[in-house]
């Protein structure tokens, strides 16, 4: 089957971002609700707080609004990926597929064989998929980790720029929530879809976002920033350097696994890798 080569992103606006500079972290551990943190006490200036109360909407309004120029920034292409990225998610869900490393669960139960099976049912459709590793070392600001996903490269349609590389990840809105935050942090981090898949450059700009909400939610509850959560720690998962390994022959069997087996309810979160199964209609490009 062949693959359309990737074509420009549609008309929109180059997005202008607003986030918090980088620097030392403010605050310390601690908790607080995001609707009370400016609520004006017992002799506050009230004039102050209700002005602190406005740049705070403010704020999460323009977030809500960059996060949504960003994401819309996508090509036809691009929804015909991702398409085929959750009919594979789909049918590894529903087809009771056995994790080549360990006979005894699911391929949905195990992030490395999930990414293998994906990225292979992609390569067989005619994508040219992988799974990537990336994998940085300690630094002042951060400490040393790994990340896998899945990218595929695309041709476009002129040819002469080379491919164009997209990034898959299967589990993007787990690796932004976090415990304890608020109420405008949690609403925004809903507006991020399960799976991603996208340019590099979309990709940066929805970090930069992201990270700027999740700074001033940590400290509007003053609230530490845990070093894995910082810009360049997140920016090092997807965009820094990976190693690309293609799609090896690997050895997934399906059979039927009675009801009673399967999980009564699939989840996400940021230890354990569950993968909703995404169903939707073929798409069309956002203008």
């Amino acid at each position: 089957m062949g693959v359309e080569a990737v074509d420009g992103w549609m008309s929109l606006s180059d997005t202008v971002f607003s986030f918090l500079e980088e620097g030392a972290d403010e605050g310390s551990h601690g908790g607080g609700g995001g609707d009370d943190a400016f609520e004006c006490e017992s002799g506050d200036d009230e004039g102050a707080c209700e002005k602190t109360a406005a740049e705070n909407e403010a704020f999460w309004e323009s977030q809500q609004q960059l996060l949504y120029e960003a994401l819309s920034q996508i090509s036809s292409a691009e929804v015909k990926l991702l398409q085929r990225t959750k009919d594979a998610v789909g049918k590894m869900q529903e087809n009771g597929i056995v994790c080549s490393c360990s006979r005894a669960r699911m391929v949905k139960e195990c992030r490395n064989c999930a990414l293998a099976y994906i990225a292979k049912e992609l390569h067989e459709i005619g994508y040219d998929s992988a799974v990537c590793k990336s994998k940085w070392k300690r630094s002042p600001d951060i400490p040393p980790g790994e990340h896998t996903y899945i990218d595929a490269k695309m041709e476009t349609r002129s040819g002469k720029k080379g491919p164009v590389r997209l990034v898959i990840e299967l589990n993007f809105r787990a690796e932004f929530e976090m415990a304890r935050s608020s109420q405008e942090y949690s609403r925004l981090v809903m507006c991020l879809p399960e799976i991603f898949v996208g340019k590099a450059e979309k990709l940066r700009s929805v970090v930069k976002i992201v990270y700027a909400a999740a700074k001033k939610c940590m400290k509007d509850n003053k609230m530490h920033m845990a070093p894995w959560r910082k810009h360049k720690y997140m920016q090092s998962k997807w965009l820094g350097t990976s190693e690309r390994v293609l799609v090896p022959a690997m050895d997934f069997l399906a059979t039927a696994v009675p009801d009673r087996q399967q999980p009564a309810k699939l989840r996400t979160s940021m230890l354990t890798f569950y993968l909703h199964a995404s169903h939707g209609g073929s798409g069309s490009a956002v203008n």
